[in-house]
């Protein structure tokens, strides 16, 4: 049984970074000031997950007993948030979130262009029905952008960026 549980893991690694390598081009990327290379993000995660978390009566960083944390804990459920380029990850976190506490994992995937990049919300359903959490995706709209494109979270990187 040991050895079909690896064999699943390592076809799904596998399988994980041709994804990867194939939709590589649907991001932007950008030099942090260490220069390691990312993915760009206009907005925090924490934005997205601090307008979320309050609009459903959530403890956010909510700390488990491992020292993990909750991005945010609803009456219902254990909450991950994560980026569509960390779609495999937010598995994960979800189902540890969701034995911690007791309550039902939930990913909320962003998705910054739901376009292109619903095919990742697509697979994160695919996995939420077979291991029985939820998902959702949201969007920059959640954050209720100004003229400028800026969130109303004043810590945000949004607001280091000028318009174009």
């Amino acid at each position: 049984m040991h050895n079909i549980q690896m064999q699943i893991i390592i076809i799904f690694f596998l399988y994980f970074i041709s994804i990867c390598k194939s939709f590589a081009s649907l991001y932007e990327y950008e030099i942090c000031n260490l220069g390691w290379k990312h993915v760009h993000h206009r907005h925090n995660e924490i934005s997205y997950q601090r307008t979320w978390c309050i609009a459903h009566n959530g403890i956010m960083e909510y700390e488990n007993k491992d020292y993990t944390r909750v991005d945010c804990l609803t009456d219902n459920n254990a909450v991950e948030f994560d980026f569509a380029n960390k779609w495999a990850e937010s598995i994960g976190q979800a189902l540890h979130y969701q034995r911690m506490t007791g309550k039902k994992g939930k990913v909320v995937l962003v998705l910054e262009n739901p376009t292109k990049e619903m095919v990742y919300f697509n697979r994160v359903k695919k996995i939420a029905d077979i291991y029985h959490f939820d998902v959702e995706y949201i969007t920059p709209k959640i954050l209720n952008l100004n003229t400028n494109g800026e969130c109303s979270h004043q810590t945000c990187k949004c607001h280091k960026y000028k318009k174009k």
